[in-house]
């Protein structure tokens, strides 16, 4: 478990907030200037020291979040309709985006990336509902935000684009690069377990596209964020043209001199209208309604900011000192008779050269690394991208080991995706480490290799006896990937596991709870 870290003292005793407001006030500005560099984002108090959050579950739908959050403290009930993942692209976690919110020092609801417009739309709707009881409350809204320090979410430095080569063989579905980042020219340090903010460029073909639907060269110069900045690079790398806010659509609808083309982006903005559009970039409205002409300015104002996109780091900064390497799978997909890209990883993958400049920054980890003990067994469940940390774990045990001359604990690594013949990622090195004695044991589920689909689940049940012994020897269980499907499988397979090799029965739910608050249950998923 993490050490508390004091917050330092910045708003005065005599302040006219209460404690509860100065407490946050002090976290927040601490945050914000870089007081204390281990404080990712600013914290309330809990409504107690070990308050329950049922909702807090990325396999939760919204609806069922919502319920367990009834009746709770309102920032509570925002923080239900964050995704649940604690990823950081929003700058907070998902608790502390909502109270950030809900104080009002954070006006921007649209921070969510992976909970998108369905999360944006319910904050809106909440803090709509709950307003009264903001009724006399003191509303934190801080003028004028300190300059961060470079390196930081806020002024990303700048690393240098080394490499970015497919893992998968020729034959597969799948496009997964190996990002190598130069991190020479900046004063960035990361550990194994952190993950890496990216602020990606868009695709350039759909910039042009939209360029040319506006009639504009890209060249005209544009105010933004108090600077006069070219309208190319606004709309490449500043705001978000491929996820336009219900603002957006509404004032497009004003821009509209159809009366038809009005009333369709209205109910687009209220989650209704064509289906077609449901997903509509800002192209497709634009293509969709040749009747809106909008202002450039006005646009640009009712767009959201183009939020970074943050990749778990696959290398240990002692294996590969100055370099820091990522495990990006390349999305992309057609809708509407277009080629679409995934923003950050298609920016990585495709339009990013080597030699390229990339504004980054590292985001630490909130308890998700190595054993701090060397001699712990670790139990690391990777399927597809979801490799990538331990990639980092297993190459940052390896120098530890070589450091000190002493035997590392054992290592057991679940690695799953589609073909073995074309989508092991990092098999050369996977089998070298399993060879020489790092990977202790070595478990493969690949689903199209046979008749019947297998995952890793199914090799954890397959091994459960000694997947029980190993964490009755202390062994620290991690898990990375997909939030929604596998990791809640793997936490099933998990609990099986503890009830029936455990006699855990019915308080195996309990047990587990009891292994995350100990930092030896640890996940990082998307």
């Amino acid at each position: 478990m993490n050490a508390i870290t004091p917050i330092p003292t910045l708003i005065p005793e005599d302040a006219p907030f209460s404690p509860e407001q100065r407490a946050w006030l002090n976290s927040f500005f601490s945050a914000r200037l870089g007081i204390d560099p281990t404080a990712a984002a600013p914290s309330m108090p809990s409504d107690a020291p070990d308050e329950d959050l049922p909702w807090h579950d990325a396999s939760l739908a919204m609806a069922e979040r919502l319920e367990l959050a009834a009746g709770r403290k309102p920032a509570r009930q925002l923080m239900a309709a964050m995704a649940q993942l604690d990823c950081g692209q929003c700058g907070y976690l998902c608790q502390t985006y909502a109270e950030a919110v809900w104080s009002g020092a954070e006006s921007d609801t649209g921070r969510c990336v992976p909970g998108g417009k369905e999360t944006q739309r319910k904050l809106k709707e909440l803090l709509a509902a709950l307003e009264p009881q903001r009724e006399g409350a003191v509303v934190a809204k801080p003028a004028v935000k300190p300059v961060a320090a470079l390196g930081t979410r806020e002024r990303p430095a700048l690393a240098t684009l080394v490499d970015a080569h497919p893992l998968n063989r020729p034959g597969s579905e799948k496009d997964v690069r190996h990002v190598v980042l130069d991190l020479s020219a900046t004063d960035l340090s990361y550990e194994a377990g952190d993950s890496l903010g990216v602020y990606a460029r868009k695709n350039p073909l759909l910039v042009q596209a939209v360029l040319d639907r506006l009639g504009a060269s890209g060249e005209e110069m544009v105010a933004f964020d108090g600077e006069a900045l070219p309208l190319r690079q606004v709309l490449l790398s500043k705001v978000d043209i491929s996820r336009p806010s219900d603002e957006s659509m509404l004032f497009l609808a004003e821009r509209a001199f159809e009366a038809d083309d009005a009333l369709k982006l209205q109910a687009l903005a209220r989650g209704e209208g064509p289906t077609e559009l449901a997903d509509a970039d800002l192209l497709d409205l634009l293509v969709a309604f040749p009747s809106v002409m909008p202002s450039l300015p006005g646009l640009l104002k009712s767009l959201d900011r183009l939020q970074p996109r943050l990749y778990s780091i696959a290398s240990s900064p002692k294996a590969h000192p100055n370099e820091v390497h990522l495990t990006v799978s390349a999305v992309r997909w057609s809708c509407n008779e277009r080629q679409r890209t995934g923003i950050g990883s298609c920016y990585l993958a495709d339009f990013a050269k080597p030699g390229d400049v990339v504004p980054v920054f590292v985001q630490k980890s909130h308890g998700f690394a190595p054993p701090a003990d060397d001699s712990l067994p670790a139990i690391m469940v990777g399927p597809g991208t979801g490799v990538a940390p331990f990639r980092a774990f297993l190459e940052e045990r390896e120098a530890r080991s070589a450091a000190s001359g002493a035997k590392g604990g054992r290592n057991w690594l679940f690695f799953g995706d589609r073909k073995r013949s074309m989508d092991f990622l990092y098999e050369d090195q996977i089998v070298d480490w399993q060879r020489r004695g790092l990977l202790s044991r070595l478990d493969l589920a690949f689903s199209r290799d046979q008749a019947d689909k297998v995952y890793v689940q199914h090799r954890m049940r397959e091994n459960a006896d000694e997947l029980w012994q190993w964490l009755e020897q202390g062994a620290h269980f991690y898990v990375c990937g997909d939030a929604k499907r596998m990791a809640k499988d793997v936490e099933d397979a998990l609990l099986e596991i503890a009830a029936e090799q455990g006699g855990k029965g019915s308080g195996a739910k309990a047990w587990l709870d009891g292994l995350a608050k100990a930092g030896r249950y640890q996940r990082d998923v998307y």
